[in-house]
Formats: C-alpha cells, sequence, structure tokens
C-alpha cells in the first residue's frame, strides 16, 4: 500500500511540476496544493546559506560559487521514489551531455530533511558520482545535509514549495533541477525527472556567458530559446528568419561589392585605352606611327 501511495504521489508531484504555479494550486489535490515550483529566475542565492559537505564540515553555498555554472537538485536521501528518480535522471543527463563535470560546471545536491545526516550525503556521493565517470567527479558532485533554518533559506530562494504528508510520513515535492550562473544566480528550471541532455548543456553554456561549450552550442543558441513555462529550450522560427535575413544582406552586400569593382575597373580599363597614345608611339619627327608587337 505504501509503494502505491508513494507511486500515485509521485504522478501527481510531476504532473503538477509541469504546469504553471497558477495551475498547480487549481489542479492539485490537496496536500499537493502545498507544492509547486516557482521560478525565480536570476535571484541570486544567499552565499552565507550553510550546509554541511559529506565529512560533517560546516560549508557555505558561497564555498561552491567561483567561475563554473552549477546544477543544483534538491532532494531528501529517505526518499522512497521520486528523489532516486531525480538523481537517477541527473545522473543519465551528466553522462549524455559531452561537457566534464569538474571541468566545465559544479554539481550541488542538498536534502531538505533536517534529519538527514552526513553519513547518508556520503553514502549518496559515492554512488552517484562513482557512477558519472569523470576523474575526481566525487570533489565536484557536493551531496549536503543542513539544519531547518537554512533548508528553508535554500527552498523559498529557488520557489521549491514542498510539504511532509505525516500520514504517509514522507514529503511531497515536485522534481526539477536548476542551473545557476558561477555567482549562484538561478539561471534556468528543467522540470521532470528526465532531463534532456541538450537543454541542460546550452542552460549551463548560457549560464556560464559562453565560457564552457562548443562553437556548435553557440550556434545553437541562436536557434533554440529557453521557455520558463515548460523549462524546455524550444526551436525559435524567428531567429532563424533573422539569421536568414542577415545572411541575404551580406550576399547582396557582397554581390554589389564585387560588381561595384568590376565595373570600375573596366571604367579605367577603357578610358586608358582611349587617352592620347593609347595603342600608338610617336617618333622624333613628329608622326605618329602604330606599334607592332611581335
Amino acid at each position: 500500500m505504501s509503494a502505491r501511495i508513494s507511486a500515485a504521489l509521485c504522478a501527481a508531484a510531476l504532473a503538477v511540476a509541469a504546469m504553471p504555479v497558477r495551475a498547480q494550486q487549481l489542479a492539485a489535490p490537496a496536500i499537493l496544493r502545498q507544492v509547486s515550483i516557482a521560478q525565480n529566475l536570476n535571484t541570486r542565492i544567499p552565499p552565507e546559506i550553510s550546509f554541511r559537505d559529506e565529512a560533517g564540515n560546516a560549508v557555505r553555498l558561497g564555498d561552491f560559487y567561483g567561475r563554473k555554472p552549477i546544477v543544483l537538485s534538491l532532494v531528501y536521501f529517505d526518499c522512497p521514489a521520486l528523489c532516486t528518480e531525480v538523481l537517477n535522471g541527473e545522473l543519465h543527463t551528466m553522462k549524455a551531455m559531452l561537457i566534464g563535470l569538474g571541468k566545465d560546471y559544479e554539481a550541488i545536491t542538498v536534502s531538505f530533511e533536517p534529519k538527514d545526516t552526513p553519513a547518508l550525503a556520503r553514502a549518496k556521493r559515492d554512488v552517484y558520482a562513482g557512477q558519472v565517470g569523470s576523474p575526481g567527479a566525487a570533489e565536484h558532485w557536493h551531496f549536503l545535509t543542513g539544519e531547518q533554518s537554512s533548508i528553508n533559506a535554500l527552498t523559498q530562494t529557488v520557489g521549491f514549495h514542498y510539504a511532509y504528508d505525516s500520514a504517509n510520513r514522507q514529503y511531497a515535492h515536485a522534481a526539477a533541477i536548476m542551473v545557476l550562473t558561477p555567482d549562484g544566480r538561478i539561471s534556468r528550471y528543467f522540470y521532470g525527472v528526465q532531463f534532456p541532455a541538450r537543454d541542460v548543456r546550452l542552460g549551463l553554456v548560457e549560464a556560464s556567458a559562453g565560457k564552457i561549450g562548443t562553437v556548435a552550442d553557440h550556434a545553437m543558441l541562436l536557434c533554440y530559446q529557453y521557455d520558463p513555462e515548460t523549462g524546455k529550450y524550444g526551436f525559435v522560427v524567428m531567429n532563424i528568419v533573422r539569421g536568414g535575413g542577415i545572411l541575404t544582406l551580406l550576399a547582396l552586400g557582397m554581390y554589389m561589392f564585387v560588381m561595384f569593382r568590376r565595373d570600375r575597373q573596366r571604367s579605367v580599363a577603357a578610358a586608358v585605352a582611349g587617352a592620347p597614345g593609347a595603342g600608338s608611339a610617336w617618333n622624333p619627327s613628329g608622326k605618329k606611327t602604330m606599334r607592332t608587337e611581335l
């Protein structure tokens, strides 16, 4: 029965997470009306919020800010279903993105259950970071636990609203990951338990202000634009139209330049041909004689 309830809550939470906040509040069952994700794009997460790392040491979120964008996920480590799916989806995306954890970005997973311990965090890190396949992944995917006050400060800032279901002794919450800029500003939200590698990669490239990614990634950002309502990147026709217009203007300008230059060369050649002495020579006696070329 507990498994069925968990599955039902998971399905409902996923359905709710894909809706705008107002629709979430109207469509959800009673407990899930307290569950939502309100996008607070460009809001900076306070760097002074404190947690504990996997060894139990006190850390501040600002300790992880720097030159790289960050993938942030909120789960709790004894979650019977949904949190595991979120972490599995995050892991799958990391392995498929073709950019390196540690080299190009950092990852932080924070438990919103104040009873979770550093030992649980360490166990989760060892399981998930060990599967990424990047050298030193455990040093760049951080699993944190903390007090309720710190949890509240973080979840409220990112707009992650959840509720405790005392009857089933588990949390009702939505599923999502977030991308932060290197200085801790919320750049992108991606909903669900499967996160398209292309979308998350583009989100990280944008969050880094172009400091990571390839030329192809930057070119794709001209064609795809993030939609906050869906949490996905969509093909933007107008960008293609604008790009085509720019290319057309460039091609027309080059054509006009070549034609103008050719006409000018012809005019110069004609002027030279019609000038006195063109095609002939003058002898000392003053009589015009034709040049003969062998």
